[in-house]
C-alpha cells in the first residue's frame, strides 16, 4: 500500500530513492507529488537558448541543426558534436564515447536535453547531456530514455520504474521538473508516473464542502492535473487547488493564533479625559490631518480593548507618523502605565527623544521646576550612554516615574525591568527582527499593545497584511508646511543631465538650502562593504568626496558622514549640518533614518540601481522636509532596458510607500511567513505568490475563520490537522507567535 508518507525508497527502490534525495531532498511519495514543474512542454515549441545561466543544470527543448564524429587524440575513441537551435540561437552538445547517439539525433529530430550549462571558448556548452526524444516512437527505441538514463547515471533501469515512458512523453503537455545533475527532467516524471500509478486513494485535507463551495477537485485529482496534463486548464485547476492547501493551511494557523491571542487578557488602556493627551492636544500648535484623527481614533479603540493590539502604521516619510505614536503613548500613560519606543540607531533614538521632549514641553518634565502639573519623564536608553546616566535611567523606567521610554537595542538587553510596560512602539520596523521585538514585549506583567512603524513596508510584512495578520493603518496626507518630493532618473552615459544634476545642487545652495550626495559605499572597502571584484566599480564616500570638492562643487563648503566615523565624530558633523554650516553632506545609508534637517532640498544618489527599492524611499524621505519643493535625482550606469532601470523609473513614478513595498515584493518575494527560511527550513509558499494570489489568500482566510470557529481544535479535520502539523513545526509555530 503506497500513501503520500510512504518512502520513496518502498517505491523506487535504494538507488533511485538516493539519488532523489541527495540530488533534490525528495524523501516520500507526497514530497515527490509536491515537486512540481517548472513549466510545460509542447509539441513544436522550442526553449529559448538565450535564457540558460552558466553553472545551473537546465532540462531544454531544442532541434538538431548538425552533427559530426571527431576523433580523439588516442585515435580509439571519438567525439560527437551536436549543433542544436531554438530558431534564432545555437548550443553546442558534447558527448565523449557515445558514437551510438548519431542514430538518434539526425538533424530535424527533437529532443529534450538535460545537463550543467558550461562555457567553453566563450560558447555555452553541454557535455555528455541526458537525451530524450520527443516523438512518440523514438522514445520507445532511445538508449537515453531508459537503460540510458541508468548508464549515464539516472535513476534505476526502466524496469525499476515501471513501463510507458513513450506513452507519458507523448502527451500534449510534456512536465519540464526542476532537476539536478543525476537526475534529469524526464527521470522524475517516470518516477511521478509511478507514483500516481501506485497511489492509494488519499485522506483530502480540503473539506469536501469547502471543495463544493470553490468548485476544487480532490487532491489526488489535482496532482494527476498537475503532473499528467491534458491541457493548460488541467493545470490551472490542478495549481489552484494545491494553492489552496497552501493558502488554508497557513490562514488556519493564523486563525488559531488570533484565537490564542485574544484569549490572553491584557489590561485596558483607555486613559481618560483631563490627562496628558488632552493636555498635549490643547497645547498643538497646528490642527491634526484628516488622517491623523482617523488612525488615531482607531489606536485608542484597539488601546481601550483587554486584548493586545497589533498594527501596522504605514504612512510616507513625514505624514506625521510620530505624532500619532506619541498620543497613543500619552494615551497608555494616563492609563497608569509605561510606553517604549524602540528605534533601530542611536542618531534616530536621540532625535526621537529630542522631538518628543520639544513638542511635550513642560508636559515631559516631571519633577521640574517648569514641569507641568501632570507631566511625565521621557527617558534615553542607548549602548553608549554613561554608566552613571545608565544606572539613572533603568531606575526610572524600573520605579515606573519614566512613563515614555526611547531607545535602541540596549532596550532589550535583560537588566532594563519596567513597573507597568502597556505599549511597545517599534519604528522602521524592518530595522528588526522578529526575535528582537518580541524580547521587548516579553518585559511586559500583562502582553503589551503592539504598533510597528514604517514608511515602506518590507516583503515580510505585506505577506502578513494580505494574510490578515495585521491590522493596517495608513497615512497619506502631507501635514501643511511639507512639500512634495521631485524624483528623477538620471543616466550617467547622458553628460548633460549629469551636468544639469549637479547644477542643481549649486542652484539649491545658491539660494541659502543644503543638499546630500549618496555613496553605496565607504570605500577602501572593508567586509563592510560586500565588494564583488566581478561587479563593475561603485561610487565610494572616499573616492567621491575630493571629486566633488576638486570639481563639480568647487567652492561648496563640503563634508562627509559614514559608519566607520567615530560617534562623536558623526554627531559633530549632523549637527554642523543641521545647523547650515554645511553645504552638502556626501554619504552612505547612514542618514536614511534619524535625519531631520528641513533646509536640505536635494539629494544625489550615486549609482542608484545598487539600493532596493524601501532603500530609495527612505533615503529621499531626507530631503523636502519644510516648506521649500525636494529634488531626488537617481544617478545611474544601467541601460535603459534592464530592470535595474525599471526599477527606479517605478520609485520616481511614485511616493506611495505601500505601492512601492508591493513593487519590491514582486522583485523579492515575500520571504517566509512561517519562519522556515530563517531557520534554514523549506520555503512555506512553493505555489502562493501574494499579489498574485491576494484574492485566493483572503478567501482561504474567510473559509479558515469558519473553520476555526466551528471546530478550534479540528477534531473534525484530521487531514488538515495532520497538514498542519507537518507545515507548522514546533519552530515554525514559535516563529508565528512572535511575529
Amino acid at each position: 500500500m503506497v500513501d503520500l508518507d510512504t518512502p520513496l525508497k518502498t517505491l523506487l527502490g535504494a538507488r533511485a530513492a538516493t539519488l532523489l534525495a541527495d540530488g533534490l531532498e525528495l524523501h516520500s511519495v507526497g514530497d515527490l507529488l509536491d515537486h512540481l514543474p517548472r513549466r510545460y512542454h509542447e509539441r513544436g515549441e522550442l526553449t529559448d537558448l538565450a535564457d540558460l545561466v552558466v553553472g545551473e543544470s537546465a532540462t531544454v527543448a531544442a532541434r538538431v541543426e548538425k552533427m559530426e564524429r571527431r576523433p580523439m587524440r588516442s585515435g580509439r575513441r571519438s567525439m560527437l558534436r551536436v549543433t542544436v537551435t531554438d530558431g534564432r540561437q545555437l548550443l553546442t552538445l558534447t558527448f565523449f564515447n557515445q558514437t551510438w547517439r548519431e542514430r538518434d539525433l539526425r538533424p530535424g529530430v527533437t529532443a529534450l536535453f538535460a545537463g550543467k550549462v558550461e562555457e567553453f571558448r566563450g560558447r555555452i556548452q553541454l557535455t555528455n547531456p541526458e537525451v530524450h526524444l520527443l516523438e512518440a516512437d523514438q522514445a520507445e527505441d532511445d538508449p537515453g530514455a531508459a537503460g540510458g538514463a541508468g548508464r549515464a547515471g539516472g535513476v534505476e533501469q526502466a524496469g525499476d520504474l515501471g513501463d510507458g515512458v513513450g506513452v507519458a512523453f507523448a502527451n500534449a503537455l510534456v512536465p519540464i521538473y526542476p532537476a539536478a545533475a543525476k537526475v534529469p527532467s524526464w527521470t522524475v516524471a517516470r518516477c511521478v508516473r509511478l507514483a500516481l500509478d501506485s497511489l492509494e486513494p488519499v485522506a483530502d485535507p480540503l473539506p469536501a464542502e469547502l471543495r463544493a463551495r470553490r468548485h476544487l477537485p480532490e487532491l489526488l485529482q489535482a496532482y494527476r492535473k498537475v503532473h499528467l496534463p491534458a491541457s493548460r486548464a488541467d493545470v490551472q485547476l490542478g495549481r489552484t487547488r494545491l494553492s489552496w492547501d497552501e493558502a488554508l493551511v497557513l490562514q488556519v494557523a493564523l486563525a488559531r493564533r488570533r484565537r490564542e491571542v485574544e484569549a490572553l487578557a491584557t489590561v485596558s488602556r483607555s486613559g481618560r479625559p483631563d490627562g496628558l493627551l488632552a493636555a498635549f492636544d490643547a497645547s498643538l500648535p497646528f490642527a491634526l490631518t484628516g488622517g491623523q484623527r482617523e488612525v488615531g481614533a482607531a489606536i485608542t479603540a484597539d488601546l481601550a480593548r483587554p486584548v493586545p493590539m497589533h498594527r501596522l502604521l504605514q504612512g510616507e516619510v513625514g505624514s506625521g507618523k510620530t505624532v500619532v505614536a506619541l498620543r497613543a503613548m500619552l494615551a497608555v500613560i494616563d492609563s497608569g502605565g509605561q510606553a517604549v519606543l524602540l528605534a533601530p540607531t542611536e542618531t534616530l533614538a536621540a532625535q526621537h527623544e529630542r522631538s518628543l521632549r520639544e513638542m511635550l514641553g513642560p508636559l515631559a518634565r516631571a519633577g521640574e521646576l517648569d514641569g507641568a502639573e501632570q507631566a511625565t519623564r521621557v527617558t534615553l536608553v542607548t549602548g553608549s550612554l554613561g554608566a552613571r546616566a545608565r544606572r539613572e535611567a533603568l531606575a526610572a523606567i524600573a520605579d515606573g516615574s519614566a512613563g515614555l521610554v526611547v531607545g535602541t537595542h540596549a532596550l532589550l538587553q535583560q537588566d532594563v525591568q519596567f513597573a507597568d510596560l502597556g505599549l511597545v512602539i517599534v519604528d522602521e520596523q524592518h530595522r528588526f527582527g522578529v526575535e528582537q521585538r518580541d524580547a521587548l514585549r516579553a518585559r511586559g506583567r500583562r502582553p503589551p499593545h503592539l504598533l510597528v512603524m514604517t514608511a515602506t513596508p518590507i516583503p515580510r510584512t505585506v505577506a502578513m497584511t494580505v494574510f490578515g495578520d495585521l491590522e493596517v493603518s495608513e497615512l497619506t496626507e502631507l501635514p501643511s508646511g511639507r512639500s512634495p518630493v521631485a524624483t528623477f532618473v538620471v543616466p550617467a552615459l547622458v553628460r548633460s543631465w549629469a551636468d544639469r544634476m549637479w547644477g542643481r545642487i549649486r542652484d539649491e545652495v545658491a539660494a541659502g538650502r543644503q543638499a546630500y550626495v549618496v555613496c553605496p559605499r565607504i570605500g577602501d572597502a572593508g567586509p563592510e562593504d560586500g565588494v564583488d571584484p566581478e561587479e563593475r566599480p561603485t561610487a565610494t564616500v572616499t573616492e567621491v568626496l575630493p571629486q566633488l570638492v576638486g570639481g563639480e562643487l568647487a567652492g561648496l563648503r563640503v563634508e562627509c558622514l559614514h559608519g566607520r566615523l567615530p560617534s562623536a565624530q558623526r554627531e559633530t558633523v549632523m549637527n554642523r549640518f543641521a545647523a547650515g554650516e554645511v553645504d552638502v553632506l556626501v554619504a552612505t545609508t547612514v542618514i536614511e533614518v534619524g535625519v531631520n534637517v528641513p533646509n536640505a532640498t536635494v539629494m544625489v544618489v550615486l549609482d542608484a540601481d545598487r539600493f532596493g527599492v524601501s532603500q530609495l524611499h527612505q533615503l529621499r524621505g531626507r530631503v523636502g522636509r519644510g516648506e521649500a519643493a525636494g529634488w531626488c535625482l537617481l544617478y545611474t550606469a544601467a541601460d535603459q532596458d534592464t530592470p535595474a532601470w525599471q526599477r527606479l523609473s517605478a520609485v520616481a513614478a511614485t511616493t506611495d510607500g505601500a505601492q512601492l513595498a508591493r513593487l519590491d515584493l514582486e522583485q523579492r518575494r515575500e520571504g517566509d511567513v512561517l519562519g522556515a527560511a530563517q531557520s534554514g527550513g523549506r520555503r512555506s509558499l512553493r505555489l502562493l505568490a501574494l499579489l498574485r494570489d491576494e484574492k485566493l489568500i483572503r478567501e482561504a482566510r474567510t473559509e479558515a475563520v469558519r473553520l476555526v470557529d466551528a471546530d478550534p481544535a479540528l477534531a473534525g479535520q484530521p487531514a488538515l490537522r495532520r497538514l498542519l502539523a507537518t507545515v507548522l513545526d514546533e519552530e515554525s509555530a514559535a516563529f508565528l507567535e512572535k511575529g
